[in-house]
């Protein structure tokens, strides 16, 4: 794959470039002066930014997009063969990737620093950005969330030999990977639709430690129990490939642990983990403490994780009666903030509801949660009953299906989620409020409505589907 900065005649199309990983790699090659155009199904903020920055985009697939003049085709992973764009690029025989093995290409040439792992890339790899950059590396981010101080994108150029990825090991992308230094948060039960278990998760996460270049660093998770289970033959790779591997953890780095606390403005103890981890290589590469510190010091959150988006407003300073018992008292003064998370699965969504927790003790959380895939619905079915204990009220949409890789399941609907959360929670005494609201777009009146002690609560928007659009319609 051409990657040259001097053939400004050079023109790359993305097929579904509105993701979140794509549309960063579209504006690298924007970066190299390279004509880009791209497709997506719908426009949303990322293609409207993306048109912004110069990328021609266009709304719908057509085989037009492609001809003659262009000179690479990326397509998402999503993409099917019969894409009528995709399968232009091939009649002309144009050279077509993926977007990993395109990304991959681009390792190769880089100092490349991976972060990996079944939860927490985004944030760490955001966090990584702000370190190294803060320590004049000057890399170059393709990162898998926007945030604030890369402008509210996605991407940055860099003019160092370092690049910075976020490594997904959705359909095991990050094997397209050649990073000299990487980070591995956890491994987990994710993904179950490609992998079909858990020990096919494992057995690709150490091909992935095996792809690391000979010499390289990899800092691993040691209070990640799962990852830690792997630590023999994690050493095994490391012996055969020349690697150095580096545990981290909030006990073996008591002292660091605190003192990133102290100066990391987010809350949570997977923060704090994910910040400690960043911290671990940062050291291992040289930088000073003083540095690393005050890089992690800048990060403010980044898009869709703990992202407050507004207040949910009630004008009605009248107090409504239901079956004879006083409601809520409404105020013109009385907000409630909102927030967006992307926690889609249970340990995520454990990690997001205890940070929340802790940054408002005296609120009460009301959580509406949409489901993310029916397959992950079902495989984790069980541990998806347990993961809202630190939420007072619960409301769960219909499960986002993912087109092309869902099929519903039955007796694993969120209305079999609701039924079977309130029967664990009375039987155990957990005193909150579990509902299943079949009609998204009537979230905001039910919440007015509902009987909800709302009064001093925070509402937080958790998943990965589409709820984003129904935390609008609250805040509007």
């Amino acid at each position: 794959m051409k990657t040259t900065t001097s053939l400004s005649k050079n023109s790359v199309h993305f097929v579904g470039v509105g993701g979140i990983g794509i549309s960063a790699l579209a504006q690298w090659f924007l970066a190299q002066k390279w004509a880009v155009s791209g497709s997506d199904i719908v426009a949303s903020g990322l293609t409207r930014k993306l048109q912004k920055e110069g990328v021609k985009v266009t709304i719908g697939h057509k085989k037009s997009h492609v001809g003659p003049k262009t000179s690479l085709v990326i397509y998402n992973q999503a993409i099917p063969p019969s894409n009528p764009e995709l399968r232009e690029a091939k009649r002309l025989k144009i050279p077509t990737f993926t977007y990993p093995e395109a990304l991959g290409s681009l390792t190769r040439g880089f100092k490349t620093i991976a972060v990996a792992g079944a939860h927490g890339k985004s944030t760490t790899t955001a966090l990584a950005s702000l370190v190294f950059t803060e320590a004049g590396l000057d890399p170059t981010v393709i990162l898998g969330t926007l945030l604030k101080q890369l402008g509210g994108k996605n991407f940055r150029a860099g003019k160092s030999d370092y690049l910075l990825i976020e490594a997904d090991e959705w359909k095991a992308s990050f094997l397209n990977y050649s990073p000299l230094f990487s980070i591995i948060t956890n491994v987990d039960k994710e993904h179950l639709d490609f992998y079909k278990n858990y020990s096919n998760v494992k057995k690709t996460f150490l091909k992935f430690i095996s792809n690391i270049r000979e010499g390289g660093i990899l800092v691993v998770n040691k209070d990640d129990k799962k990852l830690y289970a792997l630590k023999s033959k994690i050493q095994k790779i490391a012996k055969h490939n020349n690697l150095k591997v580096i545990w981290y953890g909030a006990i073996i780095n008591y002292s660091a642990r605190n003192k990133i606390k102290k100066v990391l403005r987010v809350p949570g103890e997977h923060n704090v983990s994910n910040a400690l981890a960043v911290y671990t290589l940062a050291r291992a590469l040289g930088i000073k403490e003083k540095t690393a510190l005050e890089g992690l010091a800048k990060y403010r959150g980044a898009w869709r994780r703990m992202e407050y988006k507004g207040e949910l407003k009630d004008k009605n300073k009248e107090s409504r009666i239901r079956g004879g018992k006083k409601n809520m008292i409404h105020d013109s003064k009385f907000m409630i903030p909102v927030y967006d998370d992307y926690a889609h699965h249970p340990t995520e969504i454990k990690a997001s509801l205890q940070a929340f927790r802790e940054k408002f003790s005296n609120r009460k959380i009301i959580c509406v949660f949409q489901p993310h895939q029916a397959h992950r619905t079902q495989n984790l079915f069980k541990e998806f009953i347990s993961a809202f204990d630190e939420a007072d009220f619960l409301v769960l949409l219909p499960i986002y299906q993912v087109a092309g890789r869902d099929k519903p399941h039955k007796g694993y609907s969120s209305k079999d989620l609701a039924e079977k959360i309130g029967i664990r929670n009375k039987e155990l005494g957990i005193k909150n409020y579990v509902t299943y609201l079949p009609h998204p777009k009537r979230l905001r009146s039910f919440i007015r409505d509902s009987e909800f002690i709302i009064h001093g609560s925070v509402i937080v928007m958790m998943g990965a589907g589409d709820i984003v659009n129904y935390t609008d319609l609250l805040i509007k």
